[in-house]
């Protein structure tokens, strides 16, 4: 395992989270048991020198593409779904000043994610308006809750939405670890994403400096702004692609060492059964054509992120497009696999032990954030009528 953060620049970095992957795998089962705060798992992100995977090299970061980096997110999603979305919400908060702040918000917060190796978490959840930001003078103040986050109580640099009274437009504020007044309450009992300290937080008069604010005085308007938002949508789409990949791997370690054939197969080893290398069969070509959707889109992607505040709201709209084809893909995949898995491991397998469970538990946990239906439904409507889907500044 590379750990020295000077030896960035020659770092295989999917190699990297194969190896990471591995070592969270061995544990996931447990861990996904106790639940609790994730510090072991940021700990060897930072030590593997993953934090800085996307910031442009100019600001000492790694620069690599977004295809890249989705690699490494379906590495590490592979072994633990907690961790997939732990790193994938990570990585687009280290950009979200470049695409929502000022110049100086841009390069004061990617070179300080790299100085001091600095680890994101968030709750921008903007149909939760309990936040609320009102002026202080020269600052503001934030009083309310937050129903879940991401991270919260074991980032470095820590990002919300906020509503102010007669203001339209969410505020985004970013506060570091140790600002007073944050209550995280260790509230996520959730089925899936045990690991992701998703729980609510409460604000008691907690102070928020003008150059906080990202963006401040005015948030950006162009489609650049509102781009970062569809390649959260990607990276979702590769957590559950890992998930799916990790489940059909200890699938088939199950089967080779543990399963038997089914009654009726007349085959001596379950590795010979007909009813299960179909189903196999099935599950690994669906995921397979899936990854290969989804590398297409992540290229697609870079290409719009490269064009900056030049990229048009018809350049977005497409990319958009084929996002939520690949998300709904993805999700529609995962399920299956995760879910499908039993039918080829057998009762036996369902044992607490093995966890096979986690799989789909997590898979669930994440996707119905996002209902698929209404990314068909955009998808349809831009087949159909060729209109573009409407994109906000955080979906």
């Amino acid at each position: 395992m590379v750990q020295q953060l000077e030896r960035l620049e020659v770092q295989d970095y999917r190699s990297v989270a194969a190896q990471l992957s591995q070592e969270f795998a061995a544990n996931a089962v447990e861990r996904d048991q106790q639940a609790g705060l994730p510090q072991y798992e940021v700990s060897r992100l930072r030590e593997a020198g993953l934090l800085t995977l996307v910031i442009p090299r100019e600001y000492g970061g790694a620069g690599e593409s977004i295809l890249a980096a989705m690699k490494v997110i379906q590495e590490l999603s592979k072994a633990d779904g907690s961790i997939g979305q732990l790193y994938c919400n990570h990585l687009g908060l280290t950009t979200l000043a470049h695409v929502s702040g000022t110049p100086e918000q841009k390069e004061y917060y990617y070179r300080g994610t790299v100085e001091h190796q600095w680890f994101w978490g968030n709750s921008i959840n903007m149909r939760d308006t309990r936040l609320k930001i009102t002026q202080d003078g020269d600052r503001f103040r934030l009083n309310g809750v937050k129903g879940f986050g991401t991270g919260v109580p074991v980032a470095d640099q820590r990002m919300f939405s906020a509503v102010q009274d007669g203001v339209d437009v969410p505020y985004l504020v970013v506060l570091p670890s140790d600002r007073p007044g944050l209550i995280f309450n260790d509230d996520w009992q959730n089925i899936g994403q045990r690991r992701t300290a998703s729980g609510s937080i409460t604000f008691t008069d907690v102070i928020v400096e003008p150059q906080e604010v990202l963006g401040y005085p005015n948030f950006p308007n162009h489609a650049f702004a509102t781009f970062l938002g569809i390649i959260a949508q990607l990276t979702k789409a590769y957590v559950y692609l890992g998930i799916a990949e990790g489940a059909l791997s200890a699938a088939q370690e199950y089967t080779r060492s543990q399963s038997k054939p089914w009654i009726t197969a007349a085959v001596e080893k379950a590795t010979e059964d007909p009813y299960i290398l179909q189903h196999y069969g099935e599950l690994w070509a669906g995921l397979q054509s899936t990854i290969a959707l989804a590398d297409r889109t992540a290229i697609a992607a870079q290409a719009a992120w490269d064009k900056d505040t030049a990229l048009t709201a018809e350049e977005r709209g497409e990319v958009a497009i084929q996002v939520f084809a690949t998300k709904a893909v993805a999700t529609k995949v995962g399920i299956e696999v995760t879910n499908r898995i039993f039918e080829l491991t057998g009762s036996r397998s369902t044992a607490s032990h093995y966890g096979f469970d986690r799989y789909w538990r997590d898979l669930r946990t994440f996707t119905l954030h996002d209902p698929v239906d209404y990314k068909y439904r955009d998808i349809g409507n831009w087949t159909l009528n060729q209109a573009l889907p409407t994109v906000t500044q955080y979906s």
